[in-house]
């Protein structure tokens, strides 16, 4: 995939520069890639581990208690939604926020540094969202995954574009501005232009954009003719909207922080006629399970 990325915080390990790191052979790094047990994106078909991760993925193999004890932040962590953003803040629960995408966290997550993160991540494997990466992040863990909403992706794209892109295939040729490496809405998109047999270099990749929000203005502004977003954002901006995918985006609750009073604040605000109605006043998003455990650890 063509693409700008210039984000010199970030660096990715390739199959053998993990292999060293780890003191293992190459086709081990490639079984535990397989099974979810390390974090990794595939973008056009090669394998990336994000270094930051991957050491936070090692610390949580450590032994000894003082990690055990560590009080976690009250800090929501994970992927950036707009209704999620606003209902934090609306709930009055005092909750703070650091949205990085989805794998970030987890990974922070499973690192002890926040009670909670917003996830959306889908296995290709089990046509399923969120629970396997939580499986195989977290086996055995003391928390527990929370509906929040469903919400409908698509292509967001400028108004006088709609009659020439109708789906993934009339990207060609455009600029895009993506999501970056690691997070849900970047590692769908990549799956679902697999799927379609579409070449990733075809299509005209902007920097990453680390937010939904950010990502939407790129169209906004006219930088970017597109991006993979929500339909939510693509109505408040009055975009054009192609849909093409349905997403869980659950909440992934460290269980001794569910009784405290910020979370359960929050999470009573969830079933609350406020929440629902704004939620429905929004286009693309479906919160009738909101709350709801769909996986216990």
């Amino acid at each position: 995939m063509t693409t700008t990325d210039s984000s010199s915080a970030e660096r990715y390990l390739t199959v053998p520069e993990l292999a060293a790191l780890l003191r293992i052979k190459e086709r081990k790094v490639y079984d535990l890639a397989a099974t979810g047990a390390v974090p990794c994106s595939k973008v056009t078909g090669k394998l990336l581990f994000p270094e930051q991760a991957v050491r936070r993925w090692l610390e949580r193999g450590q032994t000894g208690s003082a990690q055990t004890q560590t009080a976690r932040r009250v800090v929501f962590l994970g992927s950036h939604d707009p209704l999620l953003d606003w209902a934090l803040r609306q709930s009055e629960c005092g909750i703070a926020t650091f949205f990085d995408g989805s794998q970030d966290g987890l990974d922070r997550f499973a690192a002890r540094e926040g009670i909670a993160a917003g996830l959306h991540m889908f296995d290709a494997a089990s046509a399923s969202w969120n629970i396997a990466a939580v499986n195989a992040a977290m086996p055995g863990a003391s928390a527990v995954l929370l509906g929040f909403a469903k919400r409908r992706r698509g292509l967001v794209i400028k108004s006088d574009l709609m009659a020439d892109i109708g789906g993934l295939a009339d990207l060609a040729g455009r600029t895009m501005t993506p999501r970056q490496v690691g997070a849900g809405t970047r590692t769908l998109f990549d799956h679902l232009l697999r799927e379609a047999d579409i070449l990733p270099d075809t299509v005209h990749m902007r920097p990453v954009a680390r937010s939904e929000a950010d990502a939407v203005l790129d169209v906004v502004t006219g930088t970017a003719d597109a991006t993979f977003g929500l339909e939510a954002l693509a109505a408040q901006h009055n975009l054009g909207f192609v849909p093409l995918i349905d997403e869980h985006f659950d909440l992934l609750v460290c269980r001794r922080a569910y009784f405290d009073q910020p979370m359960q604040r929050f999470v009573s605000f969830l079933s609350s006629t406020e929440f629902r109605t704004h939620a429905a006043a929004l286009k693309g998003y479906d919160v009738s399970e909101a709350g709801t455990v769909r996986w216990n650890g």
